[in-house]
């Protein structure tokens, strides 16, 4: 049975804009797209839907959010399965357990507040902190499309064994659009170190090829080793990107935040969709 990509939804115009983008993503995957309306809150709280139900404010409800949005994907993609569900629950809870049976969640970069990216917060970092699958946050000013062909998909390889998962996400989703997967191994020589700094590039150089081993042959690989702390340097170089792929510790039984301070920072600071991939349990 194919696992579908689940997308939160609310009403705003983020949330929709991710439906475009996962429309589309789902139509690449070849996979049913579901649509998950998750609030303890019957009525919605914003205007921006209104006149796209043809009703007051005040008397939009949940189904009518799901049915706008499921309108809007099929519009986009007619020939994706799209299903809908409204669940009386936290969006957090409700997406986290979603991710159980999906094969990616996609979520829009803010919901319905008027608060500032900082609101990723409250359930787009929860989510991506907490997920059993891939999460996709629609960061920056994309035009809700995935471009085959264009612009490359980036990675941020780590020093760890887990980020794997990451570079196979990142490569497969190069390979379905068909463009270069460019890997990013950031560096830093420690303060007090007496090493030369070549020692330290070439060392992270080992490293990228050793995260690379595996690609298959018919996929364009760019190797890129930068000086600089990670959260600072993947945001910069995947600026122009189609998406940026970053890996998550999970760690069995630990449910405090489990990102990481790279993830957590381009997930505020990226300007491209961002997918955080969680690796192996620990």
């Amino acid at each position: 049975m194919e696992l579908p990509l689940v997308v939160g939804v609310d009403g705003s115009e983020p949330s929709l804009r991710a439906v475009d983008w996962a429309a589309d993503e789902a139509a690449l995957r070849g996979l049913p797209l579901r649509l998950v309306y998750a609030s303890l809150w019957e009525r919605y709280e914003g205007t921006g839907l209104a006149d796209a139900v043809g009703k007051p404010s005040e008397e939009v409800r949940a189904e009518d959010i799901v049915e706008a949005a499921a309108r809007r994907a099929h519009e986009r993609r007619p020939d994706v399965k799209t299903v809908t569900d409204v669940l009386a629950e936290e969006p957090e809870y409700a997406l986290v357990r979603e991710s159980r049976t999906a094969a990616a969640v996609v979520l829009g970069s803010r919901g319905r507040s008027s608060l500032t990216e900082a609101v990723l917060g409250s359930v787009g970092v929860t989510v991506a902190g907490h997920a059993h699958c891939p999460v996709i946050v629609l960061r920056g000013s994309h035009d809700n499309r995935v471009r085959p062909g264009e612009r490359p998909v980036v990675v941020g390889v780590g020093d760890r064994p887990g980020d794997t998962a990451a570079v196979r996400f990142a490569v497969e989703e190069a390979r379905r659009r068909g463009v270069p997967v460019e890997a990013v191994r950031a560096w830093r020589r420690p303060a007090h170190d007496t090493d030369p700094v070549q020692r330290h590039e070439e060392g992270a150089a080992r490293e990228l090829d050793a995260a690379l081993r595996d690609v298959p042959a018919g996929v364009e690989v760019r190797r890129r080793t930068v000086e600089g702390p990670a959260r600072r340097v993947l945001p910069d170089v995947a600026a122009g990107a189609g998406l940026l792929v970053v890996g998550a510790r999970r760690r069995e039984g630990h449910f405090g935040l489990q990102l990481g301070r790279v993830a957590h920072a381009v997930l505020h600071q990226a300007g491209c969709p961002v997918a955080v991939v969680p690796d192996q349990a620990e």
